[in-house]
This record gives structure tokens, C-alpha cells and sequence, in this order.
């Protein structure tokens, strides 16, 4: 089951050895304000495997590309719809239909509150772009994917399973899958992972509606082998947090936690996020380290990162002979 697993989620090279998987986290969100149409098209030219698509519900279900069920911290809905947000004061995709979401403009993430907040200065150049649909997204990824020949897949994550149940009533995963076969998009490995931290979600997906698409379990929070022996019943990965993949020791050395090996000896792929340049786990000190342990102490499968291009370049130095 394991050998046939990485089959599936690896670029296998010449020399027989599996390449760990580039994921673009929210795209090249390193480079590009994150989830827009810049930030993914960045990501697929330097390299990226997979692209990531957050994703939560309109009002008219239609699937939005964004990371929180919440628009004020990343969009304008504050100007173009100054009244529209509930008692606590936030703004919710669930309360807006696709026709009006598409008139808002998405901007680096704020705190609320700020009213000229740094980090909306970052990234002027992927200033002014849209709302993306999930739907509008996989169709620019296979249209560049067609035109550069690439294969670059979609790592799709369900946002707040439970949020939007008791909204509308449905889950979230089963009209996933209806938008999916709409599209054609194949179940494998190959084209599209689905994630999410919400295990009822992911088990509803694998034992009611038979999802054929790999399930990667979300964690952050600390894993126990007899919970990772569970989570293989129904899912072909886990994508825990880099903070739980390693620790010092008392003589401050860099050692593993286990959970990648216990998730290795149960089946199950591993995809931790997320690699920053500027932030490590607290376990490393340098890009550098964060780097070499995942990839050749722990030997993940993929990884999660902002930066698609030094992802590229860390796999591309240790699996050199792999045809990007």
C-alpha cells in the first residue's frame, strides 16, 4: 500500500529516488498577495507541483478561493459594502452571492482596525486583483498547463466544514465533488489532493461518498501513533505543521518527533507546512536547516511553502537529475 502511495504522489527520477512535492501555499504567497491570480501564476512559473486553493462557500455556493470564511483581512468589503457585516462586526462569505464578491479587491492580509497597515505595501505589483472561483482557478491551471506542457496540480483545502453545515445544511465535501466532476478534474494523485483539519469532513468524504481524490488529514497539534493508525483508514496523508515534526534535545540537537515515521510505517504520505524564508519552526535556525531535515533526515513526501521557487531549488539540489 505504501510503495503503491508514493507511486502516486512522487515524480519518480532516473536514478529511482522520489522527489518530495513543491506545494505552493495560497500560491507564491512569499512574492504575491496571497490566493490571487498573481500569486498562482508565480507559483506555477518557478516550479510549484501543486498550487493550494483555500476555499469557502457564497451565499449561491459557489466555491471562493480564499483562506478565511471572513473578507475584511483580505478584501475591500468594508468600502464597497460598508454595511453588510454581521453583530460581531465581520464579514462573511457566506452572506454574499458570486455577483457581488467579484466586485471586491483582494489586498495582503491585515489585522481589522489598521488603517494603513504595512504589510498591504509588500506586494504593490499583485495589487488590484479579484476574487478568484475555484472553478475560474482550475481552468487557468489547465489552461497553462496545456500551454507549457507542465502538469501542475491542485491541493484544494475545505475551510470550516462545520461553519458552512450549519449555514446551509450540506456539506461542504459532497458539493466538491459535484463541482469536480463538472470539470473533469481525474481523482488521483496526480491532478488533486483534498485537505482538511476537520476529521469528520474527510470522513464523511471517504466513507458516504466514496471520494476517490487522495485525503490529507490536517494537523496542529501534537499526533499520537495510535491516531495516525486511525487517520489511514480514511485518508492517503497527513499534513501536520512543521513544529510537529522535530524538536532539540537536551544536548540541543535537532532529533524527530516520530510522527513522520509512524505516519511512513502506516501507509500514509506526509506534507507538512509551512516553509518560510523569514519564519522557521522553532526547532530550526536557518532556511537551510529547516530544509535538509524534512527532505533528507525525515525524507517527507512534499512540503508546503511560500517561496515555490527555493522550494524548487532545495529539491532540485538534493534530487538533481529530477526533469523539472
Amino acid at each position: 500500500m505504501l510503495v503503491f502511495q508514493m507511486l502516486l504522489a512522487f515524480q519518480v527520477i532516473g536514478s529511482g529516488v522520489p522527489a518530495p512535492l513543491v506545494i505552493a501555499h495560497r500560491g507564491a504567497s512569499g512574492y504575491a498577495v496571497e490566493h490571487t491570480e498573481a500569486a498562482k501564476a508565480m507559483a506555477f512559473a518557478q516550479g510549484a507541483d501543486f498550487v493550494e486553493q483555500d476555499v469557502v462557500l457564497s451565499k449561491d455556493k459557489q466555491f471562493i478561493v480564499t483562506h478565511d470564511i471572513t473578507m475584511e483581512e483580505t478584501t475591500d468589503v468594508e468600502q464597497v459594502f460598508p454595511d453588510r457585516h454581521r453583530e460581531d462586526g465581520s464579514y462573511y462569505f457566506a452572506d454574499f452571492q458570486w455577483d457581488e464578491i467579484k466586485q471586491l479587491i483582494m489586498h495582503e492580509r491585515t489585522r481589522r482596525g489598521s488603517e494603513s497597515p504595512a504589510l498591504e505595501k509588500r506586494f504593490p505589483g499583485s495589487a488590484g486583483q479579484r476574487v478568484l472561483r475555484l472553478e475560474d482557478e482550475i481552468r487557468l491551471v489547465r489552461g497553462w498547463n496545456e500551454t507549457t506542457g507542465k502538469s501542475v496540480g491542485l491541493y484544494i483545502e475545505l475551510k470550516g466544514p462545520s461553519f458552512h453545515k450549519k449555514e446551509f445544511g450540506s456539506n461542504m465535501g459532497e458539493w466538491l465533488l459535484t463541482l469536480l466532476a463538472k470539470l473533469e478534474v481525474q481523482p488521483d494523485a496526480n491532478q488533486c489532493y483534498i485537505q482538511c483539519f476537520e476529521m469528520q469532513e474527510l470522513q464523511d468524504l471517504h466513507d458516504r461518498l466514496d471520494c476517490k481524490f487522495p485525503l490529507i488529514q490536517l494537523l496542529g497539534r501534537p499526533t499520537s501513533a495510535e491516531d495516525v493508525s486511525k487517520i489511514a483508514k480514511y485518508a492517503k496523508g497527513i499534513g501536520p505543521s512543521l513544529d510537529l515534526l522535530m524538536r532539540r534535545n537536551e544536548r540541543g540537537e535537532i532529533e524527530s518527533t516520530g510522527l513522520v515515521e509512524a505516519a511512513h510505517t502506516a501507509g500514509l504520505l506526509v506534507h507538512p507546512y509551512t516553509v518560510r524564508k523569514h519564519q522557521q519552526p522553532r526547532w530550526s535556525d536557518s532556511l537551510e536547516v529547516t530544509h535538509s531535515s524534512i527532505l533528507q533526515k525525515l525524507k517527507v513526501d512534499g512540503f508546503f511553502t511560500d517561496y515555490p521557487d527555493l522550494g524548487r531549488n532545495a529539491v532540485d539540489g538534493r534530487f538533481p537529475t529530477k526533469a523539472n
